[in-house]
């Protein structure tokens, strides 16, 4: 069975599709409480490996998921960033989640800005939303960076469903009259 296996490059970053010697790199971004804040606490290692395959089988099942983000300068993986959207998501979501080491550095915004061109000329997506905890200051900046707006609250599907999120986003119309 083949899947598409994509590969982005940005001044500062490879993202590509999760593979198995990445397992031990989001593990350990798993198991941070803070990196997990608010996305729904630190897991465990089986629970890692679970999320990682979730990922990485959406590749196959949907064509699309979520890139391991590399970083050039030191091939380190240091997070999970890219189009999302599993039964039951709000809208067509460019999510992003770092290890703590990485944050700062403007690598979500960057990444986030390939994965979203890449999602509306391969997806022919109409719309982008990112599903942000309202206390998240730091992703609203990352969406603020990306030109997105706050549309409100959104409920996201079971069990996921207990916490509230905002959607934030924009047109592939606002996204494309910015980026000119």
């Amino acid at each position: 069975m083949s899947f598409p296996t994509p590969v982005l490059e940005t001044d500062r970053l490879i993202l590509r599709v999760p593979q198995a010697e990445d397992f031990e790199a989001w593990a350990a971004f798993a198991a941070d409480e803070e990196v997990n804040r608010y996305l729904g606490g630190g897991a465990g290692r089986p629970q890692a490996w679970r999320g990682m395959c979730q990922m990485t089988g959406a590749w196959v099942v949907r064509g699309f998921s979520m890139f391991s983000v590399i970083e050039k300068s030191s091939g380190r993986w240091i997070g999970r960033l890219g189009p999302w959207q599993p039964e039951g998501w709000p809208g067509t979501e460019v999510g992003w989640g770092l290890l703590r080491e990485a944050w700062g550095k403007g690598y979500a915004t960057e990444g986030a800005a390939a994965a979203i061109d890449w999602a509306f000329e391969h997806l022919g997506w109409t719309e982008v939303i990112h599903t942000i905890d309202p206390q998240n200051v730091a992703s609203q900046e990352v969406a603020r960076r990306l030109g997105s707006r706050n549309l409100g609250l959104t409920q996201l599907p079971p069990p996921l469903d207990k916490w509230p999120v905002e959607a934030w986003g924009q047109t592939r119309e606002e996204w494309r009259a910015r980026r000119r």
